[in-house]
């Protein structure tokens, strides 16, 4: 271990910098603007830099690590408990950052590169103009809705029929809602023409990245799938197995157990709700196409028939959970041991 463990509360133009030399207090404190951070950094012999994985932390762990330093992230709801005496400043952050450090069962976060930020960023746009874009619809529905006009459900149609009533004269629209209301298709129209391009820089990093390609080619995981789980994971290596990696991500049942009662209950949650979000979909995308197979007498894969017998004995939604962990640990497979995936030789539906 370093001789030198140095603790630090980020913030936007005020750091707080506690120092520890191996004993029970801190030996020193300071507080420092952002450039003075990173002359301290630059100047600073090797140590050991403890920081919260929060906003901005991934960048300074990158300038620490490019002036020698080590770096570990610590997850800031592990790290929460350490702070003593009741009170929150920067200083009592700051020091339960060197208490936090010393628990190993506490894993640090792997610092990101700026390519996976740069992924992140994209699918976080992605989901922003998304969700803006769902808003506009519904707006739009709801107002012509309030004149007696019934707009369907699904984006295409809503905007595509709305259009139409805006451009019939004979419907019962107010003059003045005629200028207004084009206004907000063009806002959508322009979402979904950002929406294409977010995708198609994401198809582009696709085509040069191999651990993508690999986890594209494993069912119920497509192109947003793939790069997600690049850009937010990092190093595969830090998880042992595939379940400490379905863990992670928030796909295992969260268990309150006491003598010899063993109780499972719910997911945890734990994880990255965007991550989980994508995989549940895509679960569900692959027990649609089983029972499609099955119900056209085509051929099945060994996981396909796994995946409907939990859906026959715990119904639809529990299968798609126990479906998307499945996905996560095929993934992690598929990652650490650089292997391609590939089907079991497919089976005969059942008659």
């Amino acid at each position: 271990m370093d001789a030198m463990t140095i603790g630090v509360d980020l913030a936007k133009n005020v750091f707080e910098i506690v120092e520890n030399t191996g004993r029970s207090i801190p030996t020193s404190r300071r507080r420092l603007s952002r450039s003075q951070f990173e002359h301290f950094l630059a100047h600073h012999s090797p140590a050991h830099v403890v920081m919260e994985a929060c906003g901005t932390s991934h960048h300074w762990a990158r300038v620490a690590q490019r002036y020698g330093h080590r770096v570990s992230l610590l997850p800031t709801q592990r790290v929460r408990p350490y702070v003593t005496h009741h009170r929150k400043t920067d200083y009592t952050d700051a020091a339960a950052l060197l208490e936090a450090v010393r628990n190993p069962r506490i894993h640090p976060v792997p610092p990101k590169t700026v390519a996976q930020q740069e992924l992140l960023t994209l699918h976080r746009l992605r989901t922003h103009w998304m969700t803006t874009r769902t808003a506009r619809i519904n707006m739009l529905r709801g107002f012509l809705q309030e004149f007696g006009i019934p707009i369907a459900r699904g984006a295409r149609t809503a905007c595509t029929t709305a259009a139409h009533v805006l451009a019939d004269s004979t419907v019962p629209v107010p003059a003045r809602l005629r200028v207004v209301l084009p206004l907000l298709l063009v806002e959508i129209r322009e979402l979904e023409t950002r929406i294409a391009a977010i995708e198609h820089a994401l198809a582009q990093v696709a085509t040069d990245d191999v651990v993508v390609q690999r986890l594209r080619r494993i069912p119920g995981i497509g192109l947003l799938t793939a790069t997600a789980l690049v850009a937010t994971v990092g190093h595969i290596h830090a998880f042992r197995d595939g379940r400490h990696f379905a863990s992670w991500i928030g796909l295992t049942p969260r268990e309150r157990s006491s003598g010899q009662r063993r109780r499972l209950g719910q997911i945890s949650k734990a994880g990255d709700v965007y991550l989980r979000s994508l995989l549940t979909h895509g679960a569900r995308s692959c027990l649609v196409a089983a029972r499609q197979a099955t119900r056209r007498q085509r051929p099945v894969t060994r996981l396909q028939r796994w995946s409907l017998d939990v859906q026959q004995r715990c119904g639809h939604n529990k299968a798609a959970i126990a479906m998307a962990n499945k996905l996560a640990r095929i993934a992690w497979v598929v990652w650490a041991r650089e292997v391609e995936f590939s089907a079991d030789p497919p089976t005969r539906a059942a008659a």
